[in-house]
């Protein structure tokens, strides 16, 4: 192994090593939000309060225009100033933003179909503007490998000062605390993202907007902007697609279901910003062999940890559902799908780094042939279930399928188009992890089986990712593989 494939495989494990700590805070955080937001603010304020996210979250990804990935590639290549190239992206951004929540403000209705609303659950849009903000500053950040401040941002201070404003605003302003603790997460994650980006790049001096420059810069982040949409909408389709099928009840399980698989997703998602300096700098050097070891590599950490985590959540689903509340326990079946889903995108998501600096027109055309399958699937399973006469957990339990099945032929398609590509064979899948799953699933049905609800997630849990653990450990993990557990790369 050259010495600079060894750096490259020691910033991939570190940032592995951070991110996996990011993802236990994160949980610490989430948790207690659900609790609370299902418990006292009930069943349809969660669904109401997750339609309106979806709108906010999907225009912050349109105003970032792909520069959470775009922006190494840019500071790599930008002769100018990083300070300079920085500028340009942030206030790009902050235009576009701004806009975007301006129209909302003054047109609420897409946020709120119901119809019911106060005037403080329309400040809400403010959150797209931190929320595209802090993602432009955080990729700045992990550019020069500084994966610790997404931590701090993302799974310490936005999950916590969520959830304790959900908390005061429940004695406060009960009618609006969702939306309200949501903003003031989104503003506090912007705030500490802020500072290490000025600590670490400086201020822009000397610099100057320029139209033109902005105008090259927002035609040549459209593809990736639309790949990002894409990508983000295959995760929000099956919320909105609800909307119009089913209830607010509906809608609020399934996205209590949607945010606990939502947490493994955050171990791939956090090492896209890792793995786009690597990849551009042996693009620069046509090292192909090291992009398809890197990619390799990662996509099996991601694997190994995701499927161990899905099958802990999985196996006391009914109990882990119930801890948000009674009425909460009818969507163990979209669970169930939802973090299968995580683990079969997995692979796409390590190709799609890769391929969006090397295919970046055919990547957004399998992800919009993606959405497009998932849509047309997650259709015909709500009307087949409509048929049948069937309640609407089944209905979330058929978006989740549809979600599972067109994310697993992404991936496949998008790692052979990368393999094709780089010459170069991609091998994310081991056996190790079926006999790791095989123990793991024993121990939990044992749990299942034999435990009280409390104990299953008290002692369960804990039990099914030790057994599942020790066996990757010993029989997936090979030395290249231990890296991630290790500081010092050579030791």
């Amino acid at each position: 192994m050259s010495e600079a494939q060894r750096d490259d495989i020691q910033a991939l494990a570190k940032g592995g090593r951070t991110n996996f700590f990011g993802f236990l805070l994160r949980l610490g955080g989430t948790a207690p939000f659900l609790f609370i937001a299902g418990r006292f603010y009930g069943v349809e304020a969660l669904g109401r309060y997750a339609s309106a996210l979806v709108i906010v979250e999907l225009i912050a990804q349109l105003c970032v225009l792909g520069q959470r990935r775009g922006l190494a590639q840019r500071l790599s290549e930008d002769p100018r100033e990083a300070p300079h190239v920085i500028a340009d992206a942030m206030t790009l951004t902050l235009m576009l933003s701004v806009g975007a929540a301006g129209l909302l403000y003054l047109f609420p209705a897409p946020m709120f179909p119901s119809g019911q609303y106060s005037e403080w659950d329309r400040l809400l849009p403010l959150a797209l503007v931190a929320n595209a903000l802090t993602d432009i500053a955080l990729a700045a950040l992990a550019y020069r490998y500084n994966v610790g401040a997404t931590v701090r941002a993302r799974s310490l201070v936005e999950p916590w000062v969520q959830t304790l404003s959900a908390v005061a605003f429940l004695f406060v302003l009960p009618e609006a605390g969702l939306a309200l603790s949501f903003l003031l997460a989104k503003l506090a994650a912007l705030a500490v993202s802020l500072w290490p980006l000025v600590r670490t790049f400086g201020l822009p001096r000397h610099w100057h907007p320029h139209p033109l420059r902005l105008g090259r810069l927002a035609v040549l982040s459209a593809p990736l902007a639309v790949a990002d949409m894409v990508e983000w909408g295959s995760r929000k389709l099956d919320v909105a697609l609800l909307g119009f099928f089913t209830s607010p009840a509906a809608v609020g399980v399934y996205y209590a279901a949607q945010q606990v698989a939502s947490l493994p997703q955050k171990l791939k998602t956090s090492f896209e910003p890792i793995l786009g300096p690597v990849i551009t700098r042996n693009l620069k050097e046509k090292n192909y062999a090291a992009i398809a070891q890197q990619v390799s590599q990662v996509g099996f950490w991601i694997i190994a940890a995701q499927a161990g985590i899905a099958m802990a959540l999985v196996i006391p689903g009914e109990a882990v559902m119930g801890l948000v509340g009674p009425h909460f326990v009818g969507g163990t079946g979209a669970l169930t799908f939802l973090l299968v889903a995580e683990v079969a995108a997995a692979t796409a998501v390590v190709s799609e780094a890769a391929l969006i600096y090397v295919a970046r027109h055919k990547n957004l055309w399998i992800s919009l042939s993606t959405i497009a399958l998932q849509a047309s699937l997650t259709v015909a399973g709500m009307l087949v279930v409509r048929e049948m006469g069937l309640g609407p957990n089944y209905s979330a339990a058929a978006a989740a399928a549809a979600l599972f099945f067109s994310l697993g032929t992404a991936s496949l398609v998008k790692a052979w188009l990368l393999s094709c590509i780089l010459d170069q064979r991609i091998t994310i899948w081991r056996w190790a992890l079926v006999w790791a799953a095989a123990p793991a699933a024993l121990v939990g049905w044992a749990v299942t089986r034999f435990l009280p609800e409390w104990a299953e997630l008290l002692f369960g849990i804990p039990a099914i990712l030790f057994v599942y653990g020790f066996v990757i450990w010993h029989r997936g993990f090979g030395p290249e593989d231990r890296v991630l557990f290790r500081k010092n790369v050579g030791a």
